[in-house]
């Protein structure tokens, strides 16, 4: 008869066996494609936990039987890259009272309407001009925004404040969406205090969950030098109350937790696939371009996802390369939602990256300061 030892040996064999499949199982999303693999891509919104799992089960077998370390110890040395594109481990000074002569700095946000809609629908004063504040703060010379808000009345235009109070003179707006009655536009936007000499848009397919802003972007002439700045905002999961009162659900383990599961899923689905489709056509734009080039932007998307890697491919990741830790962009659901991103070709140097708090948007904005290698 096997004794009580031996048997809750073999279950925790068989757990670790378990988990490091399903980690390995999320590592292969770097290339395959959600509109086939979906439940497979659902597994990236799990991987800090499998991660997390297979720490904790390589400690313990290194002191209950170092052999059985091997089975995490060989799932992690295989997940490198996922692991390294889920958390920086720089420990690089970052200092942006500073910029490095000749550097240029880059600022992205997606800055929710400028808490027009929310604050409209709660009577509160709002955050656009703490907002457009701190944006001028920065001392940023390039701006790339998603969810940007235009009025048609032009005192309350976000534009002319940041043309003439911030000194951006030169933008590019994807005017993507208008209301009924016209009274305002959103969409995505780039502002620049060097010269753009060209701009293109790339309008995605209309088959969404809803009408997703567009790829933009923008060639700027800085000092003599050609770049192209791309920016987008990727489909949403357009999580509604609800669908956070199901993930409140989910963690407290209530008793609808199986339809309250089947609900996200669908939702997460849907979107997966719909952002797989998109990445697709951000990577044909990106190879294509023949300058130097930057994409940031809001990809709703975490970093162990095909969208991650696909828009990414052998560009740098701008916050893992100058940060430590998970580097958290979205403010909602999880502590390890990092879904905006800047993403440099290997032309640029990456002096500093951070990720800059405020309470203002459901999202943190990303900077950065660059600079052409001669």
């Amino acid at each position: 008869m096997i004794s009580l030892r031996k048997f809750t040996k073999r279950i925790l064999i068989l757990l670790n066996t378990g988990v490091g499949i399903l980690f390995l199982l999320a590592c292969c999303n770097a290339f395959l494609h959600p509109d086939t693999w979906w439940f497979i891509a659902l597994l990236a919104f799990f991987f800090p936990l499998l991660l997390l799992l297979l720490l904790l089960f390589l400690v313990f077998w290194l002191f209950a039987s170092i052999r059985y370390a091997l089975i995490s110890g060989i799932c992690l040395i295989i997940g490198w890259q996922n692991i390294h594109a889920f958390f920086g481990f720089s420990m690089a000074k970052q200092d942006f009272n500073h910029k490095q002569p000749g550097s240029i700095r880059l600022m992205t946000w997606n800055v929710r309407g400028w808490d027009e809609f929310s604050t409209k629908k709660l009577g509160a004063s709002g955050h656009r001009l703490p907002m457009l504040k701190l944006v001028g703060s920065q001392n940023a010379d390039l701006l790339c925004f998603q969810e940007f808000y235009e009025p048609a009345d032009s005192a309350k235009s976000n534009i002319r404040y940041i043309r003439r109070q911030l000194e951006f003179p030169y933008f590019f707006f994807s005017r993507d969406h208008h209301n009924r009655n016209n009274k305002y536009e959103t969409g995505v936007i780039i502002f620049s205090k060097y010269p753009i000499v060209a701009t293109y848009q790339v309008h995605f397919n209309t088959d969404t969950l809803q009408k997703t802003e567009s790829l933009i972007a923008a060639d700027v002439n800085v000092n003599g030098h050609i770049i192209r700045l791309f920016t987008t905002h990727l489909q949403s999961v357009l999580f509604k109350p609800k669908d956070f009162r199901n993930v409140e659900i989910i963690r407290n383990a209530e008793d609808s937790i199986l339809p309250a599961s089947r609900s996200l899923a669908k939702k997460l689905k849907d979107a997966l696939e719909i952002r797989g489709k998109q990445a697709d056509r951000v990577r044909q734009q990106l190879d294509a371009c023949p300058y130097p080039l930057i994409i940031c932007g809001d990809f709703n998307d975490v970093p162990n996802s095909y969208t991650y890697f696909h828009i990414r491919g052998n560009l740098q990741d701008a916050f893992i390369t100058k940060c430590f830790g998970v580097g958290r962009s979205y403010v909602h659901i999880s502590p390890t939602l990092r879904i905006d991103y800047i993403f440099p070709s290997k032309e640029f140097l990456i002096f500093q990256s951070e990720r800059l708090k405020s309470p203002y948007s459901d999202h943190h904005a990303m900077l950065t300061d660059l600079q052409l290698h001669d």
